[in-house]
């Protein structure tokens, strides 16, 4: 399946994703924040970025910046599941969309882990 690089500050959601994405047959490396993230794509490359954009230390949107400025990066497919409600991230969408490759956005109190898994998979093929 797929190499996935989880951005996720809460603990508890990240072993969540992370448990219900590895039962799905991917890969999965968690990260709790955007240096970290960095560090575990340069060893094992992801085909999918799962991130909330509210990080700790940078946030997700410094993230992307970054990891955007590595060539062998640039045509990852990101999913950003976050906190952010939709409507104060649907007035950047379409500048993430177009400079920093992100696929879908989802808005955590209303995507289960059934349709995470659903948008994952459907990002795959792209990713592969």
């Amino acid at each position: 399946m797929a190499n996935i690089l989880l951005i996720e500050p809460d603990h508890i959601l990240a072993a969540t994703y992370g448990e219900a994405l590895r039962s799905g047959g991917h890969q999965v490396a968690v990260c709790s924040g955007a240096q970290a993230a960095i560090f575990a794509a340069d060893t094992t490359p992801p085909d999918v970025v799962i991130l909330e954009l509210q990080l700790i230390e940078h946030s997700g949107i410094e993230f992307l910046y970054e990891f955007r400025s590595y060539p062998e990066w640039q045509a990852v497919p990101v999913l950003v599941l976050s906190h952010v409600p939709p409507m104060e991230f649907n007035a950047s969408l379409g500048m993430l969309r177009r400079e920093l490759g992100v696929q879908a956005y989802h808005y955590k109190p209303h995507t289960s882990l059934r349709r995470l898994l659903t948008a994952i998979n459907h990002l795959v093929p792209a990713a592969a």
